[in-house]
């Protein structure tokens, strides 16, 4: 086995090194992955890459450099640990290992990717994952109108989980044209470049405004703009990891109009499954693999960047330059 491991550095906000490092020597109940596939999440790597979060926040927490950024993996098992089947060699699986060529992962954590399925579209179970459970979070039910605010990954599996779910209208809201055009043609989109959001809005629902607004931008200052697009007694999810504070009327904005407000982290998975509460991180997982083999979800034609992991220096810094023409941007660890 080759004793390089390539890995995705952040030495420090605006800089992406590639470094070789050791191969990780794995425990008793962990296997070690060789990476195929890692999907970059553009909203969570670009924030920390920026360094653009308040100090003392949670961001400043979790994005401590160096940093060594990737949750999306898909690899192949290619050793085990002592207290690990021997069937797992060979198995492809997804795990929130970084942008690695190898990573150490408890077999407990691991994800197992039906043969049927290509990397490319298994590496986008976490943000399967993460939407999932936001749109579970928001208590969605057949029939009520959703908006969506932010066309990016996250706002284009959040209206296609919603359509699955039985929303309808749904519409989505970005100021980019590109962005939106990847949207399905029964899923609404509003440019508020060129058109009033809260008007067409309106217009989609009849009249009664949305029953759930989903929060996708990351953008804290525009949360008070989505906030006019939700009905009395509304909800207000919000999906993203918005990046510092924001400032709302809660007399408008929640205590009038009786607002929920409803956070949606990935963390708020339910460790293990019980009767009351079964969907856990892998349970969705199992959903979204489910979906895709059943052509009810295809999130092939959300790719919009295949790239090979040794210009990942070069890809980040031309996202974070501009990340308006990028979707689903693609890892390719096989070059």
């Amino acid at each position: 086995m080759s004793q390089r491991n390539p890995t995705i550095v952040f030495p420090k906000p605006g800089e992406v090194v590639l470094e070789d490092r050791e191969v990780p020597k794995i425990k008793e109940n962990e296997v070690l992955v060789r990476t195929k596939k890692s999907l970059i999440s553009i909203g969570t790597e670009l924030t920390i890459l920026s360094g653009q979060f308040p100090p003392k926040s949670y961001w400043a927490n979790y994005g401590r450099y160096p940093f060594i950024p990737g949750y999306s993996n898909i690899g192949e098992v290619v050793e085990i640990g002592l207290n690990v089947s021997k069937d797992l060699l060979g198995k492809t699986v997804a795990s929130y290992s970084p942008h690695a060529l190898y990573n150490a992962v408890p077999q407990d954590a691991l994800r197992f990717v039906p043969s049927e399925i290509s990397h490319e579209d298994a590496s986008f179970f976490t943000i399967a994952e993460i939407v999932m459970n936001g749109v579970r979070r928001s208590q969605l039910t057949f029939g009520e109108s959703v908006v969506v605010y932010g066309a990016g990954l996250l706002g284009q599996l959040t209206a296609r989980i919603c359509k699955i779910a039985g929303a309808k209208p749904i519409i989505v809201v970005d100021v980019s044209d590109y962005r939106l055009s990847f949207l399905p043609n029964n899923i609404a989109r509003i440019n508020p470049s060129t058109q009033d959001v809260v008007s067409e809005v309106r217009r989609l629902t009849k009249e009664r405004l949305a029953d759930i607004v989903f929060e996708v931008t990351g953008n804290p200052n525009i949360i008070t703009e989505e906030l006019k697009c939700l009905r009395r007694l509304g909800r207000f999810v919000v999906l993203s990891s918005p990046r510092g504070p924001s400032t709302i009327d809660l007399h408008d904005f929640c205590n009038a109009p009786s607002f929920t407000f409803i956070g949606a982290h990935n963390s708020s998975h339910p460790p293990v499954e019980t009767l009351n509460n079964p969907w856990t991180y892998k349970r969705h997982a199992e959903l979204f693999f489910d979906l895709l083999l059943s052509k009810e979800l295809d999130v092939s034609k959300l790719i919009t960047h295949r790239v090979s992991y040794k210009d990942a220096p070069k890809v980040y810094d031309e996202l974070l330059e501009d990340r308006t023409k990028a979707i689903g941007v693609v890892l390719d660890w096989d070059g």
